[in-house]
């Protein structure tokens, strides 16, 4: 199997087509893994995988496991609604909910890939062309140290290249390129000792605000916080570059969208010394099953189905791509392009549904006027009905 990208979605992968029988070489464009972007959430869906590849363990000492989901306000600070995490979560769902940082996860994941020896790792390697045949999958990959390309081949090539993905823009020509949503998220972490009293956490913590909403929750066994502002703005003529993901933001950051906050948003805000900045980009939700996987070549995570964070499901999505793909893989009396074809039609419209949900809830989240009234009253009167998702959690 040849995996372009080393990202969370192509080490799980590489993962699962390990344990499904199979040898993986997976192409990085990086020179190195870096400790790049901040805090993710886990549901129990995605966790549940990652105990069933027996990384329990692992995960357990570098997450953390918030008790409790609250909603608030960003005006007034009042609780708008909860949702019991912890036990509760193992209760209904038979695994956890887990917040953690990025890089720990993909840390976690690349012992696991070394660990299981069967998959080399190539850093500094940049995808080019690919050719399908009848019987492999030819790509050409450049390495940083040599002036030429080299043709590889395999029986099937994971695109697991993100959002940009060079696999994709090959797989489906004419494929528009992702749609620039004009929101951003100012991200930071926060060391919990260093925070008054008042601004330590233990939870997540939604605020909604009128074209806004922040978020944050405990990272590295509860070490750190992290804690996201997402705000919609527009840019005049020097726009940002899209494709940059992790820039540095102005010193002065979400402040000026603050303003009008309750203090504790305010003082969290305050206390932040450096933000960094992400352009949210998107595409419509997947329409067909043909869009995941043709032929001996198929696409996982955000260069299949890319999402906005406002379901806390892309790191989620990727690790439930994975694991479809091992289950595919180890029916090894089918042809491979009928496994993939396979994968296809299992995810394409559950994935579907995670991004139509991602969009709808940027405009709930953001509601002002009757939509933000509705909004509101609706979580007063059904509180956790309104906000676990069996439907999402119960899966995988």
């Amino acid at each position: 199997m040849l995996i372009a990208g080393g990202g969370i979605g192509g080490l799980a992968a590489a993962l699962a087509c390990v344990r499904a029988g199979w040898r993986a070489r997976v192409f990085e464009s990086a020179p190195a893994f870096a400790e790049v972007g901040a805090g993710l959430q886990l549901g129990p869906n995605a966790t549940r995988i990652l105990h069933r590849w027996d990384l329990g363990p692992a995960l357990a000492e570098l997450a953390a496991f918030p008790e409790r989901l609250e909603v608030r306000s960003a005006a007034s600070g009042r609780t708008l609604g909860r949702l019991r995490l912890g036990a509760d979560t193992w209760r209904r769902y038979g695994a956890p909910y887990a917040t953690l940082h990025r890089a720990d996860l993909h840390g976690l994941l690349h012992a696991a890939v070394q660990a299981q020896g069967e998959t080399a790792l190539h850093l500094g390697s940049r995808i080019g062309a690919l050719r399908q045949r009848a019987d492999v999958v030819a790509l050409a990959v450049r390495r940083d140290e040599q002036p030429q390309a080299t043709e590889v081949e395999g029986d099937a090539l994971l695109g697991a290249d993100g959002l940009w993905s060079g696999v994709r823009a090959q797989l489906l020509p004419g494929d528009p390129p992702p749609r620039v949503t004009g929101q951003f998220a100012y991200r930071a972490l926060l060391r919990q000792p260093a925070l008054p009293a008042a601004l330590r956490s233990s939870q997540v913590t939604v605020w909604l605000g009128t074209g806004l909403h922040a978020v944050q929750y405990p990272v590295r066994g509860g070490e750190w916080l992290n804690f996201v502002v997402l705000v919609e703005e527009s840019e005049p003529g020097a726009a940002t570059d899209p494709r940059g993901w992790d820039l540095d933001a102005p010193p002065e950051g979400p402040r000026a969208a603050l303003q009008g906050a309750c203090a504790p948003l305010r003082a969290l805000c305050e206390a932040v010394p450096h933000w960094r900045r992400w352009r949210l980009c998107d595409r419509p939700p997947v329409a067909a099953p043909e869009t995941l996987a043709a032929g001996r070549v198929a696409l996982i995570g955000d260069a299949a189905h890319p999402m906005l964070p406002y379901l806390a499901q892309g790191a989620g999505m990727a690790i439930e791509d994975a694991a479809e793909i091992g289950h595919v893989l180890a029916m090894d009396a089918v042809d491979v392009p009928l496994r993939l074809r396979r994968y296809a039609l299992q995810r394409w419209q559950r994935v579907a549904r995670v991004q139509a949900r991602s969009t709808r809830n940027a405009r709930v989240f953001h509601a002002s006027g009757a939509l933000r009234w509705g909004r509101d009253a609706a979580m007063a009167v059904l509180g956790e009905r309104l906000l676990d998702m069996p439907w999402l959690y119960a899966g995988q």
